[in-house]
């Protein structure tokens, strides 16, 4: 697909960018309002397809716990077996928690851990369906109650007898930027994974205490535009950390229910790189 669409959705999805807009100029790029309405379903997500791992196979439910203005919702996936296992935090996209992100937080678990994701949206009534909505209210968050109602969540995490002390957190495009910055702001954080996330500011990179393992598409210019920064603080500072580029993998390239964006092969060597490092450092 003409990179330059890809491009466009991008901008679609990040940006207030209206979705008549948005279609206005996928026809532009397409030549034809057929082209572009067949084009669409290859860009847009498709969540018939997002459960990979079943319920069934867990221990899974959905939780509340406080927030900074009301209560938080979350879900919450592990092993069936009753005992403490480390916490992984799920960060989801801007647009929330979705059945994809449901089915990444069954992943986790499936590898031995409590996964918790909690949803931003909560003191909005929750995720709703409609992605544009959904979008519409990211833009609407506080960003220093939204970071705080994230560190809450681990902290919820205290009052389970399932849970160790253990605490990282996976994040993906704005979940990513946030995992970074719990990565500041939480001293106890371990491990933080995000993929294709924006960076923080290079004066906050001291602050981190946890493990670094950053995820990248080679063709996101837009989010990589900010590696060489956070790659020099990082080094400066003596964070442990690791940077992994996929050639050719697109923005969002983990998410398997975008069609056009996703990279299997991307999308597999860096899920098991993440494994690997939750596994070294929280287990």
């Amino acid at each position: 697909m003409d990179q330059r669409i890809i491009n466009l959705f991008d901008e679609y999805t990040h940006k207030p960018l209206t979705r008549l807009t948005f279609l206005k100029k996928l026809v532009q790029l397409t030549g034809s309002t057929a082209a572009a309405l067949s084009v669409l379903p290859l860009l847009e997500v498709n969540y018939a397809h997002a459960q990979t791992v079943e319920e069934n196979q867990l221990f899974t439910e959905h939780v509340g716990y406080p927030g900074v203005d009301g209560e938080m919702k979350a879900y919450v996936a592990r092993p069936k077996k009753k005992k403490k296992y480390p916490v992984v935090m799920v960060i989801h996209e801007n647009r929330g928690l979705n059945p994809h992100i449901e089915d990444v937080t069954r992943r986790l678990a499936l590898e031995g851990f409590l996964a918790i994701a909690p949803d931003a949206l909560s003191a909005q009534g929750g995720t709703p369906a409609d992605a544009d909505k959904a979008r519409e209210l990211f833009g609407k968050l506080d960003a220093a109650k939204n970071l705080n109602n994230f560190i809450k969540g681990f902290e919820y995490t205290k009052t389970r007898k399932d849970a160790s002390l253990k605490w990282g957190c996976i994040g993906f495009c704005w979940g990513g930027a946030l995992a970074n910055q719990l990565a500041v702001a939480m001293s106890d954080l371990k491990v933080a994974v995000p993929f294709y996330g924006r960076q923080p500011e290079a004066a906050d990179v001291p602050k981190i205490k946890a493990f670094v393992q950053a995820h990248y598409g080679g063709l996101d210019e837009r989010i990589n535009a900010g590696i060489p920064a956070y790659e020099a603080a990082l080094k400066a500072a003596g964070t442990r950390y690791e940077i992994f580029i996929y050639e050719g993998a697109q923005h969002a390239f983990n998410n398997d229910t975008a069609p056009t964006r996703y990279n299997e092969v991307a999308a597999k060597l860096a899920w098991s790189r993440a494994i690997a490092l939750f596994k070294k450092e929280l287990e």
